[in-house]
């Protein structure tokens, strides 16, 4: 019986990148904000990521749990 980690890894990235893609989308209009890194909103571009890296840990540890799944 092994420790798997993916479940809380999972959850962990797309907690933070809901809350990311938020603060991405509430701050788009402030152009000050986004002045140190190049005009890019960083923080949409990091938190779509982040989630999309959570929900893929996410379907593996699903994925995993439930072996006839898979075949």
């Amino acid at each position: 019986m092994g420790v798997d980690i993916k479940l809380p890894i999972g959850l962990m990235f797309s907690i933070i990148g809901v809350i990311l893609t938020i603060h991405g989308f509430l701050t788009a209009t402030n152009a000050e904000f986004y002045k140190k890194s190049m005009d890019i909103n960083i923080n949409l571009w990091a938190g779509l990521f982040m989630l999309a890296f959570g929900i893929i840990m996410l379907a593996f540890s699903k994925r995993l749990k439930n072996p006839k799944a898979g075949k």
